[in-house]
């Protein structure tokens, strides 16, 4: 193809794919306007992980770039008393749209992660549009193909899916997914014609970086995408020919995701060493549930979120009957299109799309693979020429088969119906007009009309249904702000830590709010944080995976907490200070074991009785009442006292050990607003013992205590004996002095051998995937200079195997061209 043909297609390419990404945020923009949620109206968005989640980490990622940060990119010293990292950043923050929300204010952090969605479901909308041209170019000079804008508004309609704006919506780092299938086919397709043979394996290990779960769904994906480009090339030497490029896009694949290995690395052994999670059992929907799902307005949390436009649906389903499509093109991708939809129904299937795991929430995560294979069957239906009446009547007549096989179902609403069949109408007479080029414009303003206001409405109802049906936390506002006010002006790390407090705004408040707490909620909470904490009396949500921080005075000198925030729903925050040791303590050898009873745990960890047994179920008049009742789902108070709500019932919760006040005697006795729970204990905290016992290790403590991003450095008193213990929980990673770390009762220990002691972190699996991402890089660089020391550039590597550069056949191994190119065949030279 000549030069400035190629230059114009690419031109023609960018402004459909703008077309494509513009349409996209608009239409989110409309639809979240509907629902008045943030930031276009009073209702938050903050549900599920996106608040409890995703927000925090994007505001610790905040502090990070602008160097605000306790601790860094290999140690948390913010959450659960001291974590790992890198675990984290390589599931949430990894992306490349991340580093965006340090241009907003911190205190626009909700604001921040919205807007980065938004840029992330337009991009994924203007790939898309990009990979379908380069699979067909659509219409030419004279030609009857489909016109560039059809396949921006295609590309949107991928992005609109309905997994993308109901699930993935909150679930931000999902998102990245979206974007990587259309650019992992982008090196499919490179591969098949032997070209980007750097660029290919950077895309790789862009993708697998950005969120490896969801490319790992993705590569599944255009994995299947590349064996039906495969399968639709023609000419001698075929088998031969598909073999190489199957191998040529196999190791640029695996050398992709060897370069994204030191991020891999550390995230995999984080999700080994995490606390285990629920086990979920597949369960297939109904037919009727999933053929409701295609349908504009409906919301379902445990069914394939399949909606992507009417008019995308029409014209996948016309290819079927389009009689300018080879056969054998139609019967390939409504064959590969009806083949991903049933492998999400089988469970063998199911588990290859979810890395052999069933997941927990929502089972259909790899539903966004399937909106994309129907936008490239829905190009190719259009790209070799607009579909007739009869093809237009064929694919009208599918869609209506889909939309009667939804009626058994309860999951349409009153709007899906009227919204399908309107939408419906405006995709015939779109695709009608845009048969007479001088009516592209009213064409192209029918069916992208079509498309947005049935993706708006959907937007708008799933925004609604979110907040009735899944957990919600508010967005940043005054109360965050005084919060995180108090918290700063009572920091005093690394002397001591300054926990924000147990009435939470989400689950990492640390993170959210400020200070060095011992809440944190992550896909990689330690199992070792997890199990201490709850020896310790701490609560849970989120079956163990979500660690409460635990508000006891015996705890918190543990754990070296000398602030404490505390406030109520509207009500001012209150900082109660306390004397408390250094961050690492001198012990003596052994204590023991953990056993039933968190009140003796907490003594053994401290080393001295300061809990009192109740007299005939009565604390000592002037101690402090704590309850231990896990399993308790209620309020309680003692009489006369303040009421305490307790969220219990485990496996899913956990109640933390709750403080009721300071008691009166006779006259304090324990009222429950509920039936009694069977398992409780009471215990009565005497301060002056507590004090003491503080006191003890203050005085035998180190005499400096250094903190950095990872590790601790403490200098030791002469003489010094015993087990030097770091408040922080032994998870993987921690070496003292040379060796790996004891563990002190699941904190980092390491015995006394002389005047200091220096303990460092390195996650595990950093090592190794620094190893072997600098080997694919060697293997990378290595691949191209051999390559051009043998004079084999892709062009020329690209012919040897059939394709030309520009997607047509060279006449040696495969003689036809390549289904949707173009140009001549070009001889081997």
């Amino acid at each position: 193809m000549p030069k400035d043909q190629r230059a114009d297609r690419r031109r023609s390419s960018a402004r459909a794919a703008a077309l494509g990404g513009l349409l996209t945020a608009l239409t989110l923009c409309a639809g979240d306007a509907v629902a008045r949620v943030f930031p276009f109206g009073p209702y938050h968005r903050s549900v599920n992980d996106l608040g409890n989640q995703f927000v925090p980490f994007h505001a610790h990622l905040w502090d990070l770039l602008h160097g605000r940060a306790r601790g860094g990119l290999l140690l948390n010293w913010q959450s659960g008393y001291g974590t790992g990292f890198l675990p984290d950043l390589g599931t949430y923050l990894t992306s490349p749209f991340a580093p965006l929300v340090a241009l907003f204010p911190r205190d626009r952090i909700d604001l921040a992660v919205y807007v980065v969605s938004v840029l992330k479901i337009s991009t994924a909308a203007a790939a898309m549009t990009w990979l379908l041209l380069t699979l067909h170019p659509g219409r030419r000079p004279g030609g009857r193909g489909g016109p560039a804008w059809a396949a921006g508004v295609l590309g949107a309609s991928y992005a609109l899916c309905g997994w993308s704006v109901t699930e993935a919506a909150y679930n931000p780092m999902w998102l990245d997914g979206l974007i990587a299938f259309p650019l992992l086919c982008l090196t499919g397709e490179w591969a098949l014609r032997g070209r980007r043979p750097v660029l290919g394996p950077l895309v790789v290990a862009l993708a697998w970086t950005a969120n490896f779960y969801t490319a790992y769904m993705a590569t599944l994906g255009a994995a299947l995408v590349l064996l039906v480009r495969l399968a639709l090339t023609d000419g001698p030497g075929r088998g031969r020919a598909a073999v190489r490029v199957l191998l040529r896009a196999a190791g640029r694949t695996l050398l992709g995701i060897g370069l994204a290995a030191p991020v891999l690395g550390p995230v995999f052994l984080g999700s080994r060493h995490a606390y285990p999670g629920w086990d979920a059992s597949f369960r297939p929907a109904g037919w009727a549930d999933v053929a409701a799902r295609l349908l504009p307005a409906t919301y379902d949390f445990f069914t394939p979120a399949l909606f992507t436009g009417t008019g995308t649906l029409l014209l996948a389903g016309a290819l079927a009957f389009h009689r300018a499509v080879p056969g054998r093109e139609r019967l390939a991708w409504t064959g590969l299109a009806l083949a991903v939809a049933l492998s999400f129904q089988w469970k063998p299937t199911h588990l290859a799309w979810h890395v052999f795991q069933t997941p927990n929430g929502s089972p259909y995560r790899q539903t966004f693979v399937l909106a994309g294979v129907l936008a490239v069957a829905a190009w190719s239906a259009l790209a070799r020429g607009l579909p007739g009446r009869r093809e237009l009547l064929g694919g009208t007549a599918v869609a209506g088969v889909l939309a009667l096989a939804a009626v058994p179902s309860a999951l349409p609403t009153a709007w899906s119906y009227p919204l399908f069949g309107a939408g419906l109408a405006a995709a015939l007479g779109g695709l009608l007009l845009a048969r007479r080029p001088r009516l592209a414009v009213p064409a192209a303003l029918l069916l992208a009309g079509a498309l947005a206001g049935q993706a708006a409405a959907t937007t708008a109802y799933a925004d609604r249904m979110r907040l009735g049906r899944l957990d919600d936390y508010p967005s940043w506002g005054a109360a965050q702000t005084e919060r995180a006010g108090a918290v700063a002006a009572a920091e005093g790390w690394p002397a001591y830590r300054t926990d924000p407090g147990r009435d939470t705004f989400s689950g990492n408040d640390p993170l959210l709010i400020g200070g060095e707490g011992g809440a944190y909620y992550s896909s990689h909470t330690p199992d070792v944080l997890t199990r201490t904490m709850a020896s310790l009396g701490a609560g849970w949500t989120s079956r163990g995976r979500s660690v409460q921080s635990l508000d006891n005075p015996v705890t918190d000198a543990l754990f070296a907490v000398g602030a404490r925030a505390r406030g109520r729903a509207g009500g001012p925050t209150t900082v109660e200070r306390s004397p408390v040791p250094p961050l690492v303590t001198l012990r003596p050898g052994d204590p023991g074991r953990y056993g039933p009873s968190p009140f003796r745990n907490q003594e053994l960890l401290l080393g001295a009785r300061v809990y009192e047994e109740p007299a005939g179920g009565v604390c000592r008049a002037g101690t402090e009442v704590f309850l231990w009742a896990p399993d308790y789902n209620g309020r309680v108070r003692l009489s006369g006292g303040e009421r305490f709500r307790m969220i219990g019932g485990r496996p899913r919760y956990r109640a933390a050990l709750q403080p009721l006040g300071t008691s009166r005697g006779a006259a304090s006795r324990l009222v429950f607003e509920g039936p009694a729970p069977r398992e409780r204990t009471l215990g009565c905290l005497d301060r002056a013992k507590l004090a003491a016992a503080v006191d003890q290790l203050r005085a035998a403590g180190p005499r400096s205590v250094t903190v950095t991003d990872h590790g601790v450095r403490a200098e030791l008193p002469p003489g010094a004996r015993g087990v030097a213990v770091l408040a922080a929980p032994r998870i993987a990673g921690w070496r003292c002095d040379g060796a790996p770390a004891g563990s002190y009762l699941g904190l980092v220990a390491a015995p006394v051998h002389g005047a200091t002691v220096d303990c460092t972190f390195r996650p595990p699996g950093l090592r190794p995937g620094l190893a072997a991402g600098g080997a694919a890089l060697l293997l990378l660089l290595l691949s191209r200079a051999t390559a051009r020391w043998r004079g084999r550039r892709p062009r020329a590597e690209a012919r040897y195997d059939g394709v030309g550069s520009d997607g047509s056949s060279t006449g040696q191994a495969i003689s036809s061209r390549l289904p949707g190119s173009s140009g001549v065949p070009v001889q081997r030279r």
